[in-house]
């Protein structure tokens, strides 16, 4: 079964991000340290952009995506950096490669 990855691209209020990243970075470690399912999470910001910040998750499965959602965790951060965010974009991917391991999860 191919793993199940996002992209999610937050553009968070100029004078919200000195709250907001400290949110997102612990949101992010305790998704890798509690949930089984969960294999990455990346947070990444751009020079030139630094209120726009993205996400690349990398999930089991569709599943554990849900119960990522339905974390206790995630429930606080969502609620405390709602009036952060100005904007916010997901998009669901399949991870394909490059690891050998990819090539042959998709075909299971």
């Amino acid at each position: 079964m191919p793993l199940f990855a996002l992209l999610v691209e937050f553009v968070i209020r100029p004078e919200a991000m000195a709250g907001f990243l400290p949110l997102m970075l612990e949101n992010a470690a305790l998704s890798l340290r509690d949930e089984p399912g969960c294999r990455q999470f990346d947070v990444l910001t751009a020079p030139d952009d630094p209120n726009r910040i993205v996400l690349y998750e990398i999930y089991d499965d569709q599943q554990a995506f849900d119960a990522h959602l339905a974390s206790d965790h995630f429930k606080r951060f969502a609620a405390a950096t709602g009036d952060m965010i100005a904007s916010r974009s997901l998009r669901r991917l399949v991870l394909i490669g490059p690891d050998d391991n990819a090539a042959a999860r998709n075909r299971a």
